[in-house]
């Protein structure tokens, strides 16, 4: 076998609590050759650096007795055997827990007859006393590794030093209970966190297995059922009417409405045709399409979020290290607290040692009884169960946030940029205006941004143009091609022959024969004759940031077509989202000429607007944002807004940023799936939840063990009660934290109505 020289990384399960994870480390940090290990007991993966065999880690695992799933499986992609369908399956499920259950009911005797009833016998006792060994044997079982490998004081060393002082004092019931309450305690909270494990399971079920092959052999054309693994990039694949994308690639043959959902979030449909990109997992419409395979299987778009939602859920945010660290200064104070309570008062206060006669407590019990409250279960699941949950919820919404602390940071923030060009707008060019000299509908106005009217004269000038632009692939041309086919109407002329473009002034081509002309407003007036009030309105439209091409046929001019950037559809509301979850200042960064530029901010109502702006000049404003107002978020979609992008406290990416949605999710601290900017407005409202969660549970958590404390010294709490409180802590956050599982799905509009 192989040594890994790197880094070894594995799905453990049956780990799910604190004390797991300083076993896991504690015994695998110490094995020759390795130099660091993490594990994560929410996401099950466990990361080994150094020189070690995988099989020498397997094992010791094995030994400590926890499970592995197969290695370089995903903790989200776990065969179903690994997902319980219910508690007591899940209790079932494993020799410890079996124990537990074995426990649970010889305890049962002792609880009624002696604990309710008040009634003693030497058999309850031993039916306690067995109740104790069997669901303490794996408790104790891991606490003398603890205690032999480095003098680890966790929490089943705390429970079995508890229980063996009860038994001492004579207190077989109470004994027995606290270590079978202990151990379903424990357990129920390893399946609670299970079913979290389990909550972003739908990510990888969206995910197609097979796909429909075209393979062509002797002029036959076969269709082939493959498993997507083997497909290779180049590959043609058919996607039927209703079935889901399997791979990400590009449209060859077809046109349909895509539900880009289960991918972007996107509540809409989006129309796909000829040359448009396609995401693996999204579901086709009504057309059927040829595709042709842009990546492999393990390099698509869902297969990258799995892997990078699973590393972001590792990723500690600042509150989560700070609870890691006072867990780790919170226990050791409390044994010695329990030592100086069980010690102090008998010896310099003559106070009673062991239970006194009249049956109060003694202080040795109130000892025992705080080492029990020491538990830091429930403070250390506080945040990560919080902080999970949200970056799930984010993923299945299409938004991908690469640790919980861009979550927290992204809480705090008080002002937030954007980018003009491809963020607040569309980024390309769009027909937004035709106007023909044999057009049907008589307007002097000039055009807007909204659906203008249509008429065949200008129909059927879009369709000359597009006879000739389909021969170009620059940005003016796509915008004129796409528009002819929204029509229906690209296939009118056929196509164009002897095209040449005119680098600077526009292009030429024969249409049936005919010669036609398609150049800028500048070229015209330089080279073609057309009417003064086309000329006019040209020069208005300039004046308004449209771009003007003008269409010539035989000498004869044709007419007008008019592009602009168009606003997104959804800016205007994502920014008024925005202001009503928090975000008071809203900024809009733009390389444009400053008409152009406050037109745009106008429309959209962000709160200022700076033009005309070099990339080190966004990175300096973004500084200035910074120490005005605090945390600043940057939103961008390109190469020149990364330096602002990295400048910002959160750096947020649209989708298909820098070329890509996969190189987007790769430099990014968030990327957005899909161009919807109103995610941010959800994102943010995600975000102050989670803060507020955690600190709920971490308030709750602290609460709970200063409660038990005082009734402990009090002499009113006893070690079962004190069990049971934090189990009960543990799964109350635990399930507190997962409240943000919920309705993940939830349309971005209504968070405009004040849902939080």
């Amino acid at each position: 076998m192989e040594v890994v020289n790197k880094e070894l990384s594995l799905t453990v399960t049956g780990a799910d609590c604190a004390c797991d994870v300083s076993e896991i480390e504690g015994e695998i940090s110490t094995l020759e050759g390795v130099r660091s290990c993490v594990f994560n007991p929410i996401t099950g993966r466990l990361r080994v650096e150094g020189n070690v065999l995988p099989g020498t880690v397997i094992e010791s695992l094995q030994n400590l007795g926890y499970h592995i799933v197969e290695q370089g499986v995903s903790s989200l992609e776990q065969d179903e055997k690994h997902k319980p369908i219910g508690f007591l399956q899940f209790m079932w499920r494993s020799l410890d827990t079996r124990l537990a259950i074995f426990g649970a009911i010889l305890i049962l005797p002792g609880v009624i007859l002696s604990e309710i009833l008040g009634r003693h016998h030497l058999v309850i006792d031993l039916t306690s006393i067995a109740a104790y060994i069997t669901a303490g044997f794996p408790i104790a079982r891991s606490a003398w590794r603890s205690l032999r490998r480095n003098f680890d004081i966790n929490i089943n060393v705390l429970m079995t030093i508890a229980a063996i002082g009860a038994l001492a004092i004579g207190a077989y019931t109470e004994a027995g209970m606290v270590i079978v309450l202990f151990a379903i305690g424990e357990a129920l909270e390893g399946y609670v966190v299970d079913k979290a494990r389990a909550s972003i399971q739908s990510l990888v079920e969206v995910a197609p297995q097979r796909a429909t092959l075209i393979h062509v052999h002797e002029d036959q054309i076969h269709e082939i059922r493959v498993l997507v693994e083997t497909l290779q990039i180049g590959d043609l694949i058919l996607v039927k009417p209703g079935e889901r994308i399997p791979m990400d690639g590009r449209v060859v043959t077809g046109n349909s409405s895509v539900n880009q959902a289960p991918i972007t979030g996107e509540g809409r449909l989006v129309e796909k045709i000829e040359e448009s990109e396609v995401l693996a997992s999204t579901i086709n419409g009504e057309g059927s399409l040829r595709i042709e395979v842009t990546r492999l299987a393990k390099d698509n778009t869902i297969s990258r979020l799995i892997r990078m939602v699973e590393e972001a859920q590792e990723k500690k945010a600042p509150a989560q290290r700070f609870v890691d660290r006072f867990a780790k200064l919170y226990t050791p104070l409390v044994v010695l607290l329990a030592a100086a309570v069980a010690i102090v008062p008998p010896l310099f206060f003559n106070q009673p040692f062991l239970n006194p006669a009249s049956g109060s407590f003694g202080w040795l019990y109130r000892g025992l009884a705080l080492l029990v409250v020491a538990c830091p279960c429930a403070l250390v699941i506080s945040t990560p169960v919080s902080i999970i949950s949200a970056i799930s919820t984010a993923a299945r919404r299409g938004i991908l946030v690469k640790g919980g602390t861009y979550l927290e940071t992204l809480s705090r923030v008080e002002a937030m940029a954007f980018d003009k060009t491809g963020t607040i707008t569309e980024g390309r060019p769009s027909v937004v205006a035709v106007r023909s000299v044999n057009c049907q509908i008589a307007t002097s106005t000039p055009p807007t941004l909204d659906e203008f009217p249509r008429c065949e004269g200008c129909d059927d000038l879009l369709a000359l143009a597009s006879a000739i632009e389909a021969h170009s692939e620059h940005p003016v041309a796509d915008a004129i091609v796409h528009e002819a086919k929204k029509r229906g109407v690209e296939k009118r002329y056929p196509a164009a022959e002897g095209v040449r473009a005119h680098v600077g002034h526009g292009v030429t081509g024969r249409v049936n024969g005919t010669q036609v002309t398609i150049g800028s407003h500048n070229y015209f007036d330089r080279q073609i004759l057309h009417p003064e009030d086309d000329c006019l309105e040209a020069k208005e439209d300039a004046i308004n940031g449209f771009t003007t091409v003008m269409v010539e046929k035989d000498g004869q001019f044709q007419g007008t077509i008019v592009l602009a950037d168009v606003v997104r559809m959804t800016s205007p509301e994502a920014i008024a989202m925005l202001k009503r979850v928090g975000v008071k200042t809203l900024v809009m960064l733009t390389g444009d000429n400053r008409s152009a530029a406050e037109k745009v901010g106008a429309q959209v109502g962000v709160t200022e607007v700076l033009s005309e702006l070099m990339p080190e000049e966004k990175v300096t404003a973004v500084r200035n944002l910074q120490r005005e107002h605090g945390y600043v978020a940057m939103v961008g979609d390109g190469i020149n807004d990364t330096p602002a992008l990295a400048t910002a406290d959160v750096g947020i990416a649209v989708g298909g940023a820098w070329g890509g949605t996969a190189q987007a999710m790769e430099t990014s601290d968030i990327t957005l799936l899909s161009e919807d900017l109103r995610q941010l407005p959800f994102l943010r409202t995600l975000s102050r939840a989670t803060m507020r969660t955690i600190h709920v549970n971490v308030g709750l958590s602290l609460l709970t063990k200063l409660a038990f404390l005082i009734l402990v010294l009090l002499g009113l709490g006893t070690m079962w009660m004190a069990v049971l409180a934090d189990m009960g802590t543990s799964l109350l956050v635990t399930l507190n934290g997962m409240r943000l599982l919920q309705n993940p799905q939830k349309s971005p509009s209504s968070i405009s109505n004040g849902e939080d």
